[in-house]
């Protein structure tokens, strides 16, 4: 799989493992074999994982896996690791320059590494200050070697621009992006190539709403199955609703029928070519569907396919808002299922 620049000296695999669905708080699943599937994954390219010092356990096992890989195979782990530092809600005037630095010696211990190869920053409410302090903070543990890269996740295009303006040297911001959802294209996208900085897509997939597995079938009923499903069943109901959703995958599914292609494969590819992004996060829980996810840089949307998605797209209501605005509204729906103080647990 070919590698795409992140950054100068820094390159990524256009496919990044996300770690979520590995949680413990997301799922239970005892049949897992998080460390084993590790392995499928870098064998077949996908050689950038993503995590976060709230994903609870998962750091400490891509920690474990790289040290199994030395041993197994008498090398380090060809891989390159993207956690987060996401300071609990209750506690974010309370975030230090020593905090900062005690959680990201925390992730460094638990990953098994010097230097942490990025380290994305989430804040929660901006209305609260001193976000730039801490972007700041991390600025600094780069210079001493404690990180490679800064990136941000969830910033808007206004406060990714008060940490540029501050001199935080920002490479890359993660954002939720797909064909339901494409708030980064609203401000943030065209400030972001203007400064380098490169899109980290999530939700492509949207939880695997936009698969093959949901085409044609009808709406769910009752508590859905994670929080993941939950998350991206309030964004078909913000773009249009159910009917309108499945007119969009039947689409999709058309696109993909033409490329001997999955739903997946053209959902994942369209964001893969839209401007400054680098990567699309997929989740994964297990390797089940490893060989289709590998197959997705292999697609080449041409001019038509492109117009025929954006035309479907058309079709829906735009989600309204700046990036993670509507999970930022206190009380609202989509911060209901949020966890926000994940980082001292």
């Amino acid at each position: 799989m070919e590698s795409r620049q992140l950054v100068e000296g820094y390159e990524v695999s256009p496919i990044i493992k996300g770690g979520w669905q590995l949680a413990t708080d997301h799922s239970d699943d005892r049949s897992a074999t998080p460390v084993e599937d590790m392995f499928a994954f870098v064998d077949r390219g996908i050689t950038t994982f993503d995590c976060a010092d709230i994903y609870t356990g998962v750091e400490a096992l891509i920690g474990e896996f790289r040290a199994t890989y030395e041993e197994r195979r008498g090398e380090p782990a060809p891989i390159n690791v993207h956690t987060k530092f996401v300071p609990d809600r209750s506690r974010l005037d309370e975030v230090t320059p020593e905090y900062v630095e005690r959680i990201i010696d925390r992730s460094r211990e638990r990953l098994g590494v010097e230097t942490l190869d990025l380290v994305q920053f989430h804040w929660w409410d901006f209305d609260t200050p001193g976000y730039v302090d801490a972007a700041r903070t991390l600025a600094d543990l780069r210079e001493r070697g404690k990180i490679a890269h800064v990136g941000v996740t969830n910033f808007d295009r206004d406060h990714l621009a008060e940490l540029v303006d501050a001199g935080v040297p920002v490479v890359s911001n993660q954002v939720q992006y797909s064909l339901l959802d494409r708030r980064p294209e609203r401000r943030l996208a065209d400030y972001c190539r203007a400064n380098d900085i490169g899109l980290l897509c999530y939700g492509s997939l949207a939880g695997g709403f936009l698969t093959d597995a949901y085409r044609g079938a009808p709406e769910p009923t009752g508590e859905m199955e994670n929080r993941s499903l939950t998350k991206y069943e309030l964004i078909i109901e913000e773009a249009g609703g159910w009917e309108r959703y499945q007119s969009l995958l039947d689409t999709v599914g058309e696109v993909a029928a033409k490329h001997d292609a999955s739903v997946a494969n053209v959902a994942t590819a369209f964001v893969l070519d839209r401007p400054a992004v680098r990567a699309a996060i997929v989740g994964a829980r297990n390797t089940d569907h490893l060989e289709d996810t590998v197959r997705t840089p292999e697609v080449s949307l041409d001019t038509e396919d492109v117009a025929r998605l954006e035309a479907a797209t058309d079709d829906l209501r735009d989600v309204p808002g700046e990036v993670y605005g509507l999970e930022r509204e206190p009380g609202g729906r989509h911060a209901e299922i949020m966890k926000y103080e994940l980082n001292e647990e």
